[in-house]
Parts: C-alpha cells; structure tokens; sequence
C-alpha cells in the first residue's frame, strides 16, 4: 500500500525521562476495576522482620490485593523497547522546526503535530491471579510463623489499667483492641484480606485482654494444641454441667460462665482468656455468612458446626498427643479418646474418614501420629512436582514412538 501521501508525525525526546512502570491487567481484575462499585486495590509486602526472609533466603516481594484475591506481581523483560509517548495539543507543545532551504534564504516555521517520548519502560509487570485456595494456605502458614504461641502454663499479670472497668466496657474495650492488633498483623501480610481473616480464625489466633508484654505491647498469639484441648474439655465440661446444647443457638456469655465454673478462683481466670475462649467458639461456630467471616462484633450467640467440629477435635487431640513419628500412639486408643471428648450424640462419628486429608500417617499397622501442615504441603507439591514429570515423560515417549513410526 503506498504511503507517500501519509501525513508525517514528528518524534522527539524529552530529557530528563520520567519514571513509569507498565502492568498488565487479567481480565478478570479489569472488569473488577471497571466496575461501579470497584475496590479499592492494595500493594501489600510481608514485613522485614519475617522469619521466612531469613530462613527462606527469599527477597523481598509484593502482592496486588483487593479485597478478596490476591495477584503475585512478576517482572518480565522485554527484548523490545517501549515508549511511553504524549502528544502535542497543537499549541502548547509546539517546537521549533527548521524548513529546507529554498531561494537562498532559511525559513522556518512550527511543527504542529509532534509526539514526544516521556518514559521508556525495559520490562512490565504481570498479575497471575491466586486461587483462594492457595492465596487462604499461603496466608496461614505465613501467620504461623509470624504469631507467638500461647502454651500451656503461660499466664499473663494483669494490668492496672481497666481493671475497674464493669463487664461490658471491658468486653468492647478487649474487641476494639483486637481489632487494632488484628489489622497490624492483616497488613504485614500480602495476600486478600478475606483470606487473611479466615486464616486468622483457623488459627484461633487472640489477642489477650488487659494485658501486655513487658515491652509494653498487646501482641497476638495463637494457642498450641494442648491449650485448645483444654479448652475445648472446659466447654464439654461447662455444656454438660449447665444442660448447654452446642447444636443449638446460646448464649455465648452462658457458656463463658460455665467454662470459668467457680468466679472466686483467679488462677483458673489467669489461664483461661476470655479472647482465647472467644476464638475457639468462633473457629467451631457455625458460619452464617457466605465467606466464612464473621468480622470482629462481639459474640452473643452461636451455636456449633458439628462436621467442623468433629474434625477439629480429633485433629487437635492428635497433635496434641502424638505429634510426631516418635511419639505415636495406639489408634484405638486415640478413637477411644476422640470418641469421650464428643457430646454423646457424636461419639459414633470419631474415625478416621472424618480428619483433614494427609493429616495422620500410620507407622505401623497398629499406631497413628499426626502430620504437620507444613510437610502436608511438601508432599503436596513433590507430588504435583512428579506428576508433571511424568507427563514430560510420556508426551517425549509419544513423539518418539511417532518418529519411530516415521523412519520405518
């Protein structure tokens, strides 16, 4: 096609360049962007004091996060420069042009349509949207690094202050702090806040009322096995001395009181948070909302999840007793233990078919132990890791099976 009566655009250059980093959008966040009521995106980072920085050798990264997905943000290079370019208005950005010159004289003139390079961009960015699947896994494990561990034994001074706070004030004044020490931890993690909150939960992850470390901050814990079990004992304890049905809507504050049993006795509040109780309700509760969440509102009622239950009990009471090779236990001792921490009416659920995939391994025909998530992950992905090698394996076979069939 011939060009020559093209009209001409003059290029130039500005110097200095200006800085700018081009990302490529999925379509899916592009219609989220685009949308009326469109989310407001955060660019999260872990923070520099993680352990896995350190540990891991990893360097430093950053997420894209709505509210509830999580983007991993990869540089890619490119072999082809790209301009970023403005174009001239036709007055303001008008540049001096010096013409051919005709009849011995120079003339010269404006050039009126002009393009200018501002920016030149080597790489982009790209999104590669996380499932919530992965983005809720990646959050959890990074939160059970990040948390200090409540253990058995551990109590905490109460602090001079609120400490003649009625119960009321104090409940809201314990929630508010959650609250504030929640976020903190929620924003030094680069993923979706929903999955975030759902991993905080799963955790049973508190913060302790009226009380601080000696630096003088209000950290966040998440409580070992063996404090959720006794927990959970002081609950079945409490349900059955008060006629409490966990299937059916209470009121929270009424197992509270039945979990603290005699109101005298200042050891027993010492080591049993009202916080820490609060989570654990929470993590069995069942859900009402569509995402799992429930969001920090004090907890008045709530009735049990019994599948989540179930589960969390058998799961727990394993890492508690046996959580490791070394330390496994009879399996029928165990689903005889299982079985006496369920209200009577689940006992007869308490097998194996109800624990979280991968999480128990059987050393012998006889014992059973508990598997860390941490190593159910590994295995996880050595053995996605191996099946993509195996179908390398087989694709390399079919094409050589097909030139084989070619040179005969």
């Amino acid at each position: 096609m011939s060009t020559q009566a093209a009209r001409s655009i003059r290029f130039t250059h500005s110097s200095p360049q200006q800085a700018f980093r081009l990302i490529e959008l999925t379509p899916d966040l592009l219609e989220l962007i685009s949308s009326p009521n469109a989310p407001t995106l955060y660019l999260k980072s872990p923070a520099t004091d993680d352990p896995s920085t350190t540990e891991n050798n990893s360097t430093a990264y950053v997420n894209l996060c709505t509210p509830t997905k999580t983007f991993r943000i990869r540089q890619v290079q490119s072999s082809n420069s790209i301009h970023i370019i403005k174009p001239s208005d036709g007055q303001n950005d008008m540049i001096p042009l010096i013409k051919t010159q005709k009849d011995g004289g120079d003339d010269t003139g404006i050039a009126p349509e002009t393009v200018t390079a501002i920016a030149k961009c080597g790489s982009t960015l790209e999104l590669q949207g996380l499932s919530n699947e992965e983005s809720f896994a990646a959050a959890k494990g990074m939160l059970v690094r990040v948390l200090r561990v409540w253990d058995e034994g551990m109590t905490f001074e109460n602090d001079d202050e609120d400490v003649d706070m009625d119960g009321s004030d104090e409940t809201e004044l314990a929630t508010k702090r959650t609250r504030l020490v929640k976020k903190a931890v929620i924003d030094d993690l680069p993923f979706a806040d929903l999955q975030c909150e759902k991993a905080w939960i799963e955790l049973c992850a508190f913060v302790p009322e009226n009380h601080k470390s000696p630096s003088g901050e209000r950290p966040a814990f998440r409580p070992s096995a063996g404090v959720k079990l006794g927990i959970w004992k002081r609950i079945l304890e409490g349900c059955i001395l008060h006629s409490i049905d966990v299937e059916k809507q209470f009121l929270v504050r009424d197992l509270w009181k039945a979990v603290l049993g005699d109101e005298d006795d200042e050891d027993r509040e010492k080591t049993v948070s009202r916080s820490l109780f609060d989570a654990i309700v929470r993590r069995l509760a069942e859900r009402t909302s569509e995402n799992g969440v429930e969001g920090d509102s004090e907890l008045k009622w709530s009735n049990m999840d019994k599948d989540v239950c179930i589960k969390w009990i058998g799961e727990t009471y394993l890492e508690a007793t046996a959580p490791t090779e070394k330390r496994a236990i009879g399996r029928s001792e165990f689903l005889n233990a299982w079985k006496d921490l369920l209200p009577e009416t689940w006992r007869n659920e308490a097998s194996l078919s109800n624990l979280p995939e991968a999480s128990y391994k059987h050393p012998d025909p006889v014992s059973i132990h508990f598997v860390p998530e941490s190593e159910r992950e590994k295995a996880k992905e050595e053995a996605q890791h191996a099946a993509g090698s195996g179908a390398k394996v087989k694709n390399s076979r079919n094409w050589h099976e097909r030139f084989k069939s070619q040179r005969k």
